[in-house]
């Protein structure tokens, strides 16, 4: 299990049951309790009596909602919650159209009608986010505004877009006139669930298990930041990458939901993708749009930036001069992966590139320092360096074409990696030099955050259908858990001390943590 946590001192609890029009409960149901003053946002499932429990509230005022894909329930109500007090709170949900901006990544290239720009829009621009958030949540847009919006993006994200997803002049024609025929002003998509194809690839239903999940998560202090993830320090703080053009690192304090931002000096798009404390309390993020890696003072709490050279013909591609997910090991060194992996040496201000890893995208370290990487490649091979003579050794994933992404040591010393083209979890005994590989459900499970919690059990997001899921090594279970919005868009697990399981949603605009409860 991932972890059980007993009620906290002084906390309240929300607790009822969600019934239908007929009276009868209603399972798998989010509950949602928001803070009033911290927009801390908890959410919970109702199970199959249709009981739902929102443990562990601070006490204060809250917004209280039931929502269900394809239901909808009463407007929120508000609650006033003491310390140590149990609320009842009973809800009413109805069938609902399902909306468009409900849907998974994987249901929408299904139902989505066939156009001239849907290729390029589902293959080069939907690598940060999807077209739930961006695109049918916020519709009606005309095509003056849909080509303002691309151009933005084509701007912004110029060094993924103009070499890695290769978006032409005419792709982003073709991709203006296909969000125009699909969300303009003269739409006339239906309700999803009307589609031939729908029952083929709805989600669900989900196994009791799954009822017990609890997600906890907090809004960042404005829009469109983009946060990729949520690393713990030793203070109790969630330090947070800002992926878009803010070119800012975020400060979570857990306890009242604030977040303090410190700005990057770098002009234009920095992609900060990977923000990491060190031990002596500074914290290190990496550039992926300027190929630099930063450096967060906790005595000035300033930041300075040191610029990687550029591999020539390769600028700003993941696969030559960027800075991808970075990891801080004990002697203070900074391993980074991008094109190539490189190391650098705070003391000499040097970077050290490691030619043998041309590209790669999961990194872990090992307790002895050993640095381990996946390369996000088609012939993509997970490796290890020594951290002293820089030796490159290099294992092929048994799976053609499985894209290694994520790379996570557990405290056995054996090593989990994603295969998220290949839609599954693989595992590599160094010892043994041996291989296992775990299929995963679902038609794209496209597993990508990665985290291990204290039993050995190995958790995952499955980036175009999301749900997240959860490995049972033992037995080869795979348990699928629903996600409290639609776009999940998790890209990094961090296990903290007391066994939640933290991450960023970067298309919500979230962080948070989610653990499961008795």
């Amino acid at each position: 299990m991932l972890v059980v946590l007993a009620s906290l001192a002084n906390a309240g609890t929300i607790s009822g049951t969600v019934k239908g029009p007929d009276q009868a409960p209603v399972a798998g149901v989010f509950v949602q309790a928001q803070n009033a003053q911290t927009k801390m946002m908890v959410s919970v499932l109702s199970d199959r009596q249709g009981h739902y429990r929102v443990p562990n509230l601070p006490a204060g005022d809250y917004e209280v909602w039931a929502r269900a894909t394809g239901l909808k329930g009463d407007a929120p109500s508000r609650a006033s919650v003491a310390a140590d007090q149990t609320l009842a709170m009973d809800f009413a949900v109805a069938k609902a159209p399902v909306a468009w901006s409900e849907l998974s990544l994987y249901q929408g290239g299904v139902l989505l009608p066939e156009g001239k720009g849907k290729k390029a829009l589902f293959t080069k621009c939907f690598a940060c986010h999807g077209f739930e958030t961006r695109m049918a949540a916020n519709a009606p847009h005309d095509e003056t505004q849909w080509r303002a919006l691309v151009d933005y993006m084509v701007q912004s994200m110029h060094f993924f877009l103009a070499t890695v997803g290769q978006f032409n002049d005419q792709d982003e024609t073709d991709v203006v006139q296909y969000l125009t025929d699909l969300f303009g002003p003269n739409s006339k998509l239906p309700d999803p669930t009307t589609l031939p194809k729908y029952a083929d690839v709805k989600l669900g239903p989900f196994g009791d298990e799954a009822m017990k999940i609890v997600y906890v998560e907090y809004d960042m202090p404005g829009p469109n930041r983009m946060p990729w993830s949520a690393f713990p320090d030793k203070d109790g703080h969630y330090w947070i990458p800002y992926y878009g053009d803010a070119n800012a690192i975020g400060r979570l304090d857990p306890k009242t939901g604030e977040v303090k931002e410190f700005k990057a000096p770098n002009i234009g798009t920095a992609a900060i993708h990977s923000a990491v404390p060190a031990q002596d309390g500074s914290v290190w993020f990496t550039e992926q749009g300027s190929n630099k890696i930063g450096r967060w003072d906790p005595g000035t709490q300033k930041i300075t930036e040191f610029q990687d050279a550029y591999l020539p013909g390769k600028e700003n591609t993941l696969g030559g001069g960027s800075k991808h997910t970075l990891r801080v090991a004990p002697n203070g060194d900074v391993w980074s992966t991008g094109g190539p992996l490189s190391r650098y040496n705070n003391e000499t201000g040097k970077f050290t590139p490691v030619p043998e890893v041309p590209s790669a995208y999961g990194i872990a370290l090992a307790s002895d320092a050993t640095v381990w990487f996946a390369e996000f490649t088609p012939q993509g091979e997970i490796g290890k360096i020594d951290p002293q003579t820089l030796h490159v050794t290099k294992w092929q994933v048994p799976t053609a074409k499985a894209f290694p992404r994520r790379i996570q040591i557990d405290s056995d010393g054996t090593v989990w990696f994603c295969e998220f083209v290949a839609g599954k979890l693989g595992h590599f005994d160094p010892k043994t030099e041996r291989f296992t590989e775990y299929d995963l459900p679902g038609p794209e499970a496209s597993p990508y955050a990665l985290g291990i919690d204290r039993d050995h059990r190995i958790w995952f997001s499955s980036e175009h259908m999301d749900y997240v899921g959860r490995l049972d090594p033992a037995t080869g279970k795979v348990t699928q858990y629903p996600v409290p919005q639609s776009e999940n868009s998790m890209r990094e697990f961090y296990l903290d001390d007391q066994g939640r399981m933290w991450f960023g949603s970067p298309s919500n605009n979230k962080v948070g943590y989610f653990y499961l409860a008795e």
